[in-house]
């Protein structure tokens, strides 16, 4: 009977073992801030290296297969600079109006502008996993380029109406931080835009900018849902003017 026992035990400790093998571990956000922003500034690293803008300016990702990028610069490599907020901005060589528009990306500003862009907007996720901090979830917040190719006037993320505002019942969703990305506007103000290229004319990317979650909306409940997450915009300003009274 000891026996059988014996035997039952420790069929029951092998199946527990072999579980716990297969059980595939789920991340689990820190609740110290500082670590996450921790990740999040290791994985922009990481995907500063592992991409390159390809000649319309568009971010991709090196080949391990593909020799044709091989002589391409990474991302990191592209003089990228970092604001005190921990925004990343890289100005494209080559793909800048002379002279442009500068731009006033406040929306509060009596001389706020209103662009016109073609963009690619991605958010990421920077997570832990056996000690690999990379960005693994992922997803699309807004593409122009790849979408219906068309230029978008004042993106929600950039400018929300007053309307907008106006509309909401939620005290959260009546305030601009819930929609606006501080650390893309951020970013955005040192660029220059073009003025009045046509819709239909090719793009040919200015830059990117990176931003931390700590820039764009922390932990903070936004019109995304997009808690702890960073954000890397690709883009080219097709027009840009003062924004006119009736589109504010």
């Amino acid at each position: 009977m000891k026996k059988i026992f014996l035997y039952i035990l420790a069929g029951s400790l092998c199946f527990s073992a072999c579980k716990k093998d297969d059980e595939v571990e789920t991340f689990v956000e820190p609740e110290d801030i500082a670590i996450r922003n921790s990740y999040d500034e290791q994985a922009i690293q990481k995907f500063m290296n592992e991409n390159y803008l390809d000649s319309q300016g568009n971010i991709k990702a090196f080949s391990s297969t593909d020799t044709a990028d091989d002589n391409e610069k990474k991302l990191s490599e592209l003089n990228p600079q970092t604001l005190p907020s921990g925004v990343i901005y890289i100005v494209r060589t080559g793909a800048q109006p002379s002279p442009g528009v500068a731009l006033e990306t406040n929306s509060t500003a009596t001389n706020a502008t209103q662009i016109r862009t073609m963009i690619r907007a991605n958010y990421y996720i920077a997570t832990d996993t056996d000690g690999n901090i990379k960005f693994s979830t992922a997803g699309t917040l807004l593409n122009t380029i790849d979408g219906n190719g068309s230029p978008m006037t004042d993106p929600i993320f950039y400018y929300v109406r007053k309307s907008v505002l106006d509309a909401a019942t939620a005290d959260a969703a009546k305030q601009r931080k819930y929609y606006e990305i501080e650390g893309f506007q951020e970013g955005l103000k040192q660029f220059y835009g073009f003025q009045n290229i046509a819709n239909g004319a090719p793009y040919n990317l200015q830059g990117v900018i990176i931003v931390p979650s700590k820039a764009a909306f922390a932990r903070d409940s936004n019109y995304y849902g997009l808690q702890n997450a960073c954000l890397v915009f690709n883009f080219q300003i097709y027009d840009a003017k003062v924004r006119p009274t009736d589109q504010q």
